[in-house]
């Protein structure tokens, strides 16, 4: 950003001592890994974001939408439950304690989590906002990092630049919207709306406006996004199709034991499995993070049918198994999606005003950002960076030698899966950081966190010791 419009150079801040850890983006999950070391005495820790403050997905705090994980898996709770930058200590902190226990709510709303979130990063130290990270490298002599980056004023210009040296970084520079390529070109001109359902809020009254409006994507955002567009259009002329991918319309998999997958144990097993056997897992564990809560299918559901009271149907198209081939303009007011249905294998077209992408989102990249290390840095065959199971980047001996090292939070779902977006283990993620950082073990984990044993190795060690056999009903293993 230096030298736009001719303006001269800001000035180059640098401070004297490197720090323990910077971390890179404060989304939720470098927010938590900042709250569990903030009380970790001798801990230098700064963290670093570009956007002027906390702010988690806000297109998408719709009235009403909940979490899919309970309050406990706040920041910090499932690694220190008596931290003071738990959900329950911001309840406390607004009186509102009295009123969340009568409430009997397990999980709560997206906009008080936002809230909550907002409540500590505006009050824990070490946070830096407005703070744009431009490069890292390994400096060699000092067996340090360098990180260097420009301090943004109120409207995003530069304003200084800085550089700070550390001994480890956290990078949690988290996921964008992803638009599916045949509608990119749609997305990206202004004439007719076509928005991404993480800016559905900021873009409601304009799709609501809409003669017909097409909602894309069967997960929960998806789902959330027609139950609103829904509530909102006239009985008897709704006027909106909702088209999906998938299968079905279907439910997130939330029964106790297929939760143990969001658990530290499945994570270890997954890590440990081959490269080959991870990348044919994560696709087809779609219903754990993709599908939709049974609440909000019976909302929809429940909304469908009382639009039936009086006779008639409501016009709503609800159509799982379609693929959008390729899209583009009517005119300059509507568009044309080409469509096709994966079972039958056939075709059409539908003419719409307005398109929700519902399409989720993929990891950033890091390849740009850590461009610096890209040397350093150890790949797996499909030219990801390998990450260990205590959530480093595999590099070069000659900077982890010394005790340094790169964490991501949320950039390692090819290595520990379907666990690495959910906030559940959050806290986890963290304490582990923490406590391969400081070698002190200030978190101090369980060891064993499912009933589900979901390897055969897993299981033979959790027997009592000394195999007795089959009439016990013990696993013996097999001498190869």
């Amino acid at each position: 950003m230096t030298g736009q419009n001719d303006k001269p150079a800001p000035p180059l801040t640098t401070p004297e001592e490197p720090r323990d850890l910077v971390g890179i983006g404060i989304g939720p999950f470098n927010l938590s890994l900042a709250a569990l070391a903030q009380p970790l005495a001798g801990l230098d820790a700064a963290f670093y974001e570009q956007r002027p403050g906390f702010h988690w997905h806000p297109g998408l705090l719709i009235d009403g939408a909940s979490l899919q994980v309970p309050f406990l898996a706040d920041l910090v709770t499932l690694a220190d439950p008596a931290n003071p930058w738990s959900f329950l200590s911001y309840l406390k902190s607004r009186e509102r304690l009295f009123p969340f226990y009568f409430s009997e709510r397990f999980h709560i709303q997206r906009a008080e989590y936002d809230a909550y979130c907002r409540w500590v990063s505006e009050n824990l130290p070490g946070l830096h906002f407005g703070h744009q990270v431009d490069a890292v490298r390994w400096n060699p002599e000092r067996d340090l990092f360098e990180v260097d980056f420009t301090q943004l004023d109120a409207e995003g210009e530069a304003e200084a630049l800085g550089r700070t040296y550390t001994k480890n970084i956290a990078v949690g520079v988290g996921t964008a919207p992803h638009v599916p390529e045949p509608l990119k070109p749609l997305a990206d001109a202004p004439t007719v709306p076509v928005i991404h359902s993480a800016d559905y809020l900021l873009h409601r009254d304009r799709l609501l406006a809409a003669d017909h409006i097409t909602v894309i994507g069967s997960g929960q955002s998806g789902a959330e996004v027609f139950l609103d567009l829904l509530k909102h259009r006239p009985v008897g002329a709704e006027k909106i199709h909702w088209l999906a991918r998938t299968e079905a319309f279907a439910p997130m998999e939330y029964s106790k034991l297929g939760l143990e997958h969001f658990t530290p144990d499945y994570t270890r097993y997954f890590h440990s499995l081959p490269e080959s056997m991870r990348d044919g897992l994560v696709p087809r564990q779609w219903q754990l993070h993709k599908g939709i809560d049974a609440d909000t299918i019976a909302a929809i559901h429940d909304e469908l049918y009382q639009r039936t009271l009086h006779g008639g149907w409501p016009d709503a198209v609800l159509t799982p198994g379609v693929s959008v081939r390729t899209a583009g303009r009517v005119a300059t007011t509507r568009v044309e999606l080409h469509l096709e249905h994966l079972q039958q294998g056939t075709r059409s077209r539908l003419t719409t005003d307005a398109v929700v992408l519902a399409t989720g989102y993929r990891e950033r990249p890091l390849d740009q950002l850590l461009a610096g290390l890209d040397a350093y840095i150890r790949r797996d065959s499909s030219e990801r960076p390998r990450v260990d199971e205590q959530y480093r980047l595999v590099l070069d001996p000659s900077i982890t030698g010394g005790g340094s090292n790169v964490y991501v939070q949320n950039a390692e779902r090819h290595t520990h899966g379907v666990g690495a977006p959910d906030l559940g283990l959050a806290a986890w993620r963290s304490a582990t950081i923490l406590n391969t950082l400081t070698g002190a073990s200030p978190y101090p984990l369980p060891q064993r966190t499912a009933f589900t044993s979901f390897g055969l190795q897993e299981s033979q060690a959790r027997t009592a010791a000394g195999l007795i056999g089959e009439q016990r009903g013990n696993l013996v293993p097999l001498k190869s």
